[in-house]
């Protein structure tokens, strides 16, 4: 196996067709160097990808289009097709469209990382309101992937550099939030946390601190 083949795959579902991930994710893999960290696979449809780097000039964003995980170039961005037909793109506009190719796109990179054809997920935001369908019942993506993956409990973590916040509930109404703050939940999440800090971030013996 050669050097780049030991790199992670990455996967990264596309968001909302017509807000910020599109443009977000293309902007982000025309820095080439990040090829050298890992290899990306972008699920999504080749004609979302051109329509948006129509927009961006100067961009040096290219990349090979794959229809099974056999195919992949290590060496460039790979565009896996989650879709064929042609989807209307409205920049700015909340569509019930955007929002199931959004839903798609995640799904199939989820089955992908099941599968384990992809060793991570990075995913573009989404819109809370048009995604939701009978397939879809979520408020957002760390409830999803908690079904998904049979998981009891998650926690929503960010990061930059050594600054760690890991969240106690997510996206719900402040007047709702106080209910989430029981003995229980807190013990969970604190474990989680914990556990990460040191399988992940290598800290041995983490220190954490619990804000009210």
């Amino acid at each position: 196996m050669s050097a780049q083949q030991h790199k992670p795959v990455i996967g990264i579902s596309i968001g909302d067709l017509n807000g910020i991930g599109p443009e977000l994710v293309i902007k982000t893999f025309a820095d080439h160097r990040i090829l050298e960290m890992c290899t990306p696979i972008i699920f999504t449809s080749n004609k979302v990808i051109n329509f948006y780097r129509k927009g961006i000039p100067d961009t040096n964003f290219n990349y090979q289009n794959i229809k099974d995980f056999t195919r992949i170039n290590h060496k460039q961005i790979n565009i896996f097709n989650c879709w064929e037909e042609d989807v209307n793109i409205q920049p700015g506009q909340l569509t019930d469209v955007a929002g199931k190719y959004a839903v798609k796109s995640l799904m199939t990179a989820v089955q992908a990382l099941k599968e384990q054809k992809i060793q991570g997920l990075v995913t573009a935001p989404i819109h809370k309101k048009n995604v939701q369908s009978a397939e879809f019942n979520y408020t957002g993506h760390t409830p999803f992937l908690k079904h998904a993956f049979g998981m009891q409990d998650v926690v929503m973590l960010m990061t930059s550099g050594n600054f760690r916040v890991a969240l106690l509930s997510e996206h719900v109404p402040l007047a709702e939030a106080a209910k989430y703050v029981t003995r229980e939940n807190i013990l969970s999440k604190l474990n989680i946390l914990h556990n990460s800090l040191i399988k992940d971030f290598g800290i041995d013996k983490p220190k954490i601190a619990v804000l009210g």
